[in-house]
């Protein structure tokens, strides 16, 4: 496993960690790297995937002030939570289980399994839940589903076997290309789920169901693309919202309006339409 280790200011952390987010990590670690108090500096631990040209294409672009280095790290120590990863029932007949541990198929449940590497989107986290929910009572047989910021691609490979025709699934991680690959093979979807680094902007086509599990200030910035994607007929679902914080992200995405509310632990996610 590789890590990006970025070496900043003090003063200059918030700014260093916001652009790693960018960038779709999804944990930043921080470490005292010592020097003079006037001069102290702190190191941010992440991973953006294996792959080290895209690592570094993406590292070249900080400022030059910022240094950078690539860490191997021993895989058994970062993933001593993969000991305690459980399945997580979204329904009474749909499960998502981790993709290492042995689990027998209920009688008339669909199980997904997903392997996250180094992407967000193990499946058992709230605004996922929720998220998925919506996805499958939204998708209807042969529907195209575009899935932003997509992860594992756990719920763009949900549309697929509930019936999409065809899934696109997009982000900002170079991690995400070989994950959802293998997590659409693992889960007999391949042919019908299709991800890339195209950034929404970029996305011409309109989609039955588009879906954002992403954070507030991300889906009010992407607001107008997301409704220009979403077909006249289609439902656009939205989550990373806190259940008592999420006005704000409505008003961004008018005319479009909400049918449907599911709540979570504090989470929700909207369903909107034209």
């Amino acid at each position: 496993m590789i890590a990006l280790v970025v070496r900043v200011p003090a003063g200059e952390v918030e700014l260093a960690s916001d652009a790693l987010w960018a960038l779709g990590v999804v944990a930043v670690e921080e470490r005292d790297a010592g020097g003079p108090l006037d001069d102290h500096m702190v190191e941010l631990w992440t991973s953006l995937g294996d792959d080290v040209d895209e690592i570094t294409h993406a590292a070249e672009g900080f400022p030059k002030r910022w240094r950078w280095r690539l860490v191997e790290v021993d895989e058994s120590v970062a993933d001593t939570w993969r000991q305690h990863a459980l399945p997580t029932w979204v329904e009474s007949d749909l499960v998502i289980c981790p993709a290492w541990l042995p689990f027998d198929d209920p009688a008339g449940a669909t199980v997904i399994r997903i392997e996250p590497g180094a992407t967000f989107g193990l499946g058992d986290h709230p605004t996922t839940v929720l998220s998925m929910r919506a996805v499958r009572h939204a998708v209807s047989p042969g529907a195209s589903v575009l899935d932003v910021g997509c992860g594992s691609g756990v719920l763009g490979i949900c549309a697929a076997k509930f019936g999409a025709g065809r899934v696109d699934a997009i982000d900002i991680s170079p991690a995400t290309l070989q994950v959802v690959t293998e997590n659409a093979r693992t889960n007999g979807v391949a042919g019908r789920v299709q991800v890339s680094l195209t950034p929404l902007a970029a996305v011409d086509d309109t989609y039955d169901v588009v879906v954002a599990n992403i954070l507030a200030p991300a889906l009010i910035e992407l607001a107008d693309d997301l409704r220009r994607v979403t077909s006249r007929a289609g439902v656009l679902i939205v989550s990373g919202l806190l259940a008592d914080h999420h006005e704000h992200v409505e008003a961004a995405l008018a005319p479009m309006r909400r049918i449907a509310r599911d709540v979570r632990e504090g989470w929700v996610a909207l369903t909107l339409r034209w």
